[in-house]
């Protein structure tokens, strides 16, 4: 099994990210407002939705939302906490299935892909095959939001490792980076019994991101730095873009 299939699946992640509240999901949400204005009602499509986070976000907004993701248990938890803030189906509805495969066909004014749901995968192609699921389930003008880690900023201010506890769970995480990918190795204890998950993303920058976007028939509109909408520079903690799909 990949690592994120494992990981994602663990009710340990949500220990790990506890500190991501809707917070920050709503500073992303006015982002995304701001910068590609969607249309009232507007279908978007939250590709590696999790459990859920920015796809309920989206929905309190008025937007008809479907979340995609490879891990059925946080697919089965984004449901049910879905329904227990009262969306309908008709309002937010979720989907396992991998972002590599063309689940829809010009389907949606909008795609988001947030919180780095994104290059985890080992064969190259693969990114690059995602990319163009994505743009495959754009209408033409489509827009998508992608928000990612800032290769520069994480190659400079990697921190090695680090402790916490959350309640009876000791959490270590320690990182490096190898070649062109930032690595994790996060470890929970709890009464002495230890388990070991790993994280493994590629490095994308920009000029990546822009590469596969013309492959797939995006064109690249706007960087952002933070989720407040700062200047992109390699000392920003985000890369966040914004592209579009060319109109027929």
């Amino acid at each position: 099994m990949p690592w994120y299939e494992d990981w994602f699946n663990s009710d340990g992640y949500e220990l790990v990210y506890d500190q991501r509240d809707l917070t920050d999901a709503e500073r992303l949400a006015d982002l995304i407002e701001r910068s590609v204005r969607p249309e009232a009602g507007a279908d978007i499509l939250d590709v590696g939705t999790g459990r859920g986070r920015h796809a309920r976000v989206l929905a309190g907004r008025g937007y008809r939302v479907i979340g995609l993701d490879i891990a059925a248990k946080a697919i089965a938890t984004a449901r049910q906490r879905a329904e227990d803030e009262g969306f309908t189906p008709e309002q937010i509805a979720f989907v396992e299935g991998d972002m590599r495969l063309p689940h829809f066909q010009e389907r949606f004014d909008g795609v988001v892909n947030l919180f780095t749901s994104f290059g985890f995968f080992e064969d190259e192609a693969d990114h690059q095959r995602a990319v163009s699921s994505i743009a495959a389930a754009l209408k033409p003008g489509g827009w998508l939001v992608q928000d990612f880690l800032n290769a520069p900023y994480v190659r400079a201010h990697l921190v090695p490792a680090s402790e916490k506890e959350n309640g009876e769970v000791h959490i270590r995480q320690e990182r490096w980076i190898e070649g062109a990918r930032v690595n994790k190795r996060i470890t929970l204890t709890k009464d002495g019994e230890a388990h070991t998950f790993v994280e493994s993303v590629r490095l994308l920058t920009r000029d990546d991101f822009q590469r596969m976007y013309t492959k797939a028939g995006l064109k690249l509109i706007e960087t952002f730095g933070d989720y407040d909408g700062s200047p992109h520079s390699d000392e920003s903690p985000r890369l966040i873009l914004v592209a579009r799909k060319g109109e027929r």
